[in-house]
């Protein structure tokens, strides 16, 4: 059996084997001594393999599915080590023969199916990252829905865009590590990176792998080659993991990363979109504004927000669908109910297709079928705006009669795994009734036989009992044993073991009746087996028309819950329009306002015009100040959220929102450092901010909040002011601006499209008081002392500040900085045109210090010597 394991073991180095024995799953070895450590279970040591004992853990076989989701969270993978082939036919090789085991499956984070492995509210993608020449793309597909997306991308942008995916695992060829070790400083941490090494050009694979995981024809040939091989590098690894059932995948569809908003990882991590800076979920945007009922539509809620549109006619058509639900709250209510009831719907199909699932999987399919049926019932007698046009035919034929077969077939209460048994309703198939009744009627069958054997015998105490050894048997004490030993009877009872308290006895009749029991049950187990192999190929018959209803009623869910939230929160439809406006009424910032109504307080609305259309004057950019805790970064975090909710289809949080099409929105909001990269506060500042300056058009949206406070003052102020004069002359987005610096408020003189905005304090008995309202006008201090005085610092520190900040400001100039700066001229295009390329600077960008050993930095020296 060692030999065996160890030959297993050897093809599958990187995954830690769960090797089935019996009714465990048993690890050996370094495998054992690590999932012990991970799984906190037993370690033991049992046999010895080169003179040393052979360390060993096991789970129980019913209950891995636990162990196999706490081993992929922290980032093992398993490869699943089944028996098979039958013990019987083992033995018929020769009394130690040893059953045949294989793995059948490889469980890697990205590679999950089964529901109690996955978050049922958010998708499990699995990515990949290709390159052909100087053009990259990203793959990514979900295989437990079927979900199947390709992008073409730059190499700058894919930090943001695995940002947006979150993949559980990442794909990427060996000679793509050097890049993929800078970019995982910037993705979840929780994503796994493999390595790959395909035995081909993944371009020229793609072909055949798309023919080998596809039924229909699908051409990729006409996609770039980089793209070609991102698809083929997924395919290829899924072949690999899942060895003999392919999962069921729609067709890779082309993301056009220009019909979507672009908000790059860090600006994902300011705003907490899915989840807080701490990696929350709650507290985060989305936890906010979830309302759905279903887990699919919870996905695509997610999907939704990590994706704003960027077309005006596509983001429309989903508030003409909250408006409809708004305004048909009773047909609402009754979608909302058939919703609670839809089971999810595409996760049942993919393990249905994998041949994975249980009774309870096809069970939900016909839930969600019947589902559909109740919702269509509930819209047919409206007009429906163009989203809702799935609603406005009948429901497949196909989808009806297989809803009504399953419906038919299932007991209401079918077992998770076709092994119980049971799961097919009584009346169904004749066949299986027929020895279901052998089966279950069999103790009063063998009770009756017992009255009769009572009767023939005269023997009163005389049981027919059962266990494992003998199977049925005939018992009685044993001063009645030898009445059986003598004739008549030794004719009909044969002596089978002789024990201190009893006789046991079979008797050809009792042996036979026992064959039946025993086969019966048997007989419909396989019989049900059958059945369900039956049911499953009718489901797996129509899986288009279920990926279709699947879709249509995730749609269905997201914009029920964008109407939920509206009607609950007060919120109003926003106007859209394919300019550079900006003009929110009321503003509010959704979840602190959710926060602020747990504890019964008022979110104070605040209103942002920042405007500049068609030189109406209006601004351009609003330079807000104001003391800290006055509510510059919820003013600023607000808008920015309001332009995401408006474009992902959501009413917003305002009183009245008109908004240009955002197509960037850059957030610097916030200190933190990044030690595990050498950078400091200041640096990851600096960093982040010349991401936007670098990347932000004149259709963007940026908020910057204390730029330039990680250094000395002047460093710090200088930065700051031309950061401000870059977004205003060269850049001109529409830009929010929080400082502490007062002397930019004197930019306005010139930057005709500034403007000016402060938080509103009042001073009241030596205290002072947040108001939270932004106005026109700007701060004439900071109020520093009075914050520190509230966070409670000992009143002599404050105190002695007060007279340090009296002597600095006496000794400083009380002429504002601005007028000094007239002279200067603001940007030219000349002067901020980055520099032209060239082989030293496209040599020494490639170099990393940090990754360098002595030997590779003198190499690196050589070869930039031969640059000069």
């Amino acid at each position: 059996m060692m030999a065996q394991y160890l030959k297993i073991k050897s093809a599958h180095q990187d995954y830690l084997v769960f090797y089935r024995m019996g009714d465990f799953y048993e690890l050996f070895f370094e495998d054992a001594v690590t999932a012990a450590g991970a799984l906190d279970i037993t370690l033991t040591h049992r046999g010895k393999h080169l003179e040393e004992d052979i360390p060993m853990c096991g789970v129980p076989y019913h209950a891995s599915e636990n162990y196999l989701h706490r081993l992929i969270r922290k980032g093992f993978k398993v490869a699943v080590c089944e028996q098979t082939e039958d013990p019987a036919e083992a033995k018929k090789r020769g009394s130690k023969s040893v059953v045949r085991r294989e793995v059948v499956r490889l469980v890697t984070p990205g590679t999950l199916s089964e529901e109690g492995l996955l978050d049922a509210r958010a998708n499990n993608f699995l990515a990949a990252f290709a390159t052909s020449g100087d053009a990259a793309s990203l793959a990514w597909l979900d295989m437990s829905t079927g979900e199947f997306w390709v992008s073409a991308v730059n190499y700058d942008d894919v930090p943001a865009a695995l940002a947006r995916l979150n993949a559980s695992e990442l794909l990427i060829l060996e000679d793509a590590q050097a890049m993929i070790s800078q970019i995982a400083q910037e993705i979840s941490p929780a994503t796994v990176i493999t390595v790959r090494a395909p035995e081909g050009a993944l371009s020229e694979m793609a072909p055949a792998l798309m023919a080998q995981c596809y039924e229909q024809d699908i051409d990729v040939t006409t996609m770039p080659r980089a793209m070609q091989g991102a698809i083929a590098l997924l395919l290829d690894y899924l072949l690999k993991t899942q060895l003999s059932v392919m999962p069921r995948l729609a067709p890779p569809q082309t993301f056009n990363a220009q019909r979507y908003m672009d908000i790059d990882a860090a600006t994902r991590q300011n705003l907490e979109l899915v989840r807080t800076q701490s990696g929350a979920y709650k507290g985060s945007l989305l936890s906010t504004i979830d309302r759905t009922l279903s887990a699919a539509g919870a996905r695509l809620l997610a999907h939704w927000l990590s994706a704003p549109l960027m077309d005006l006619s596509d983001v429309r058509a989903r508030h003409d669908g909250v408006a409809f639900h708004l305004s048909e709250t009773h047909a609402t209510a009754d979608i909302a109910d058939a919703l609670k009831a839809a089971p999810d719907l595409s996760r049942a199909l993919s393990r249905v297709s994998l041949d994975r699932a249980g009774p309870r999987d096809l069970q939900n399919i016909g839930r969600a079928v019947k589902s559909g049926q109740s919702i269509r019932l509930a819209l047919a007698k409206f007009e429906l705006p163009p989203i809702h046009n799935y609603w406005g035919v009948t429901l497949s034929g196909a989808l009806n009669a297989v809803e009504d077969l399953l419906a038919r077939a299932l007991d209401d209460q079918p077992p998770l795994i076709i092994r119980d048994g049971n799961f097919i309703r009584a009346g169904f198939d004749p066949a299986l009734d027929d020895v279901r009744a052998l089966r279950d009627e069999s103790r009063r069958v063998i009770a009756a036989l017992q009255m009769r054997y009572i009767d023939e015998t005269g023997i009163k105490p005389l049981k027919i009992k059962y266990n494992s050894v003998l199977g049925y048997h005939i018992d009685v004490p044993v001063g009645q044993g030898d009445k059986l030993l003598t004739p008549p009877f030794n004719e009909t009872f044969i002596h089978r073991q002789t024990l201190a308290s009893s006789v046991r006895f079979s008797t050809t009749e009792l042996a036979a009746l026992a064959g039946e029991i025993s086969r019966a049950g048997e007989t419909a187990l396989q019989r049900e087996h059958a059945l369900f192999t039956e049911l499953r190929d009718q489901v797996l018959s129509i899986a288009p028309l279920l990926e279709d209803l699947a879709a249509a009623l995730a749609a269905l869910d997201a914009l029920v819950s964008f109407a939920t939230l509206a009607r609950e929160q007060d919120w109003s439809r926003p106007h859209l329009y394919d300019d550079m406006r900006f003009e929110v009424e009321g503003g509010r910032h959704p979840v602190v306002e959710a926060a602020l109504d747990q504890s019964h307080e008022r979110f104070v609305s605040n209103d942002c015009h920042l405007t500049d259309v068609d030189d109406s004057g209006g601004a351009r950019l609003l330079l807000l100040t104001g003391p800290n805790m006055a509510g510059k970064s919820t003013f600023l975090r607000q808008n920015a959220l309001l332009a995401i909710l408006a474009q992902i289809g959501s009413f917003v949080p305002a009183k009245a929102a008109h908004i240009g099409l955002v197509d960037r929105v850059f957030s610097r909001v916030g200190a933190a450092d990044d030690l595990a990269r050498g950078r400091s506060t200041f640096m990851v500042e600096m960093v982040e901010t010349a991401a936007i300056l670098r990347n932000a058009t004149p259709r963007s949206l940026v908020i910057l909040d204390e730029i330039g406070r990680g250094t000395a003052t002047f460093d710090g102020l200088s930065l700051a002011w031309s950061c401000v004069e870059y977004l205003h002359e060269v850049t001109a987005c529409r830009t929010l601006f929080a400082t502490h610096y007062h002397e930019l408020t004197g930019l306005t003189e010139r930057l005709t499209r500034m403007f000016n905005m402060t938080m509103r304090v009042r001073e009241h008995a030596g205290s002072l008081v947040f108001l939270h309202e932004v106005t026109h006008g700007a701060a004439d201090r900071s109020y520093g002392i009075h914050v520190a005085e509230l966070a409670g610092l000992p009143l002599s520190v404050t105190e002695r500040a007060k007279v340090i900040l009296s002597t600095l400001e006496d000794s400083r100039s009380a002429s504002p900085l601005a007028p000094t700066l007239d002279g200067l001229p603001l940007f030219e295009t000349a002067a901020i045109t980055p520099p032209q390329s060239d082989a030293l600077r496209d040599a020494l960008a490639e170099v990393d210090p940090d990754r360098l050993s002595p030997r590779d930095a003198l190499d690196w020296l050589y070869r930039l010597r031969k640059l000069l």
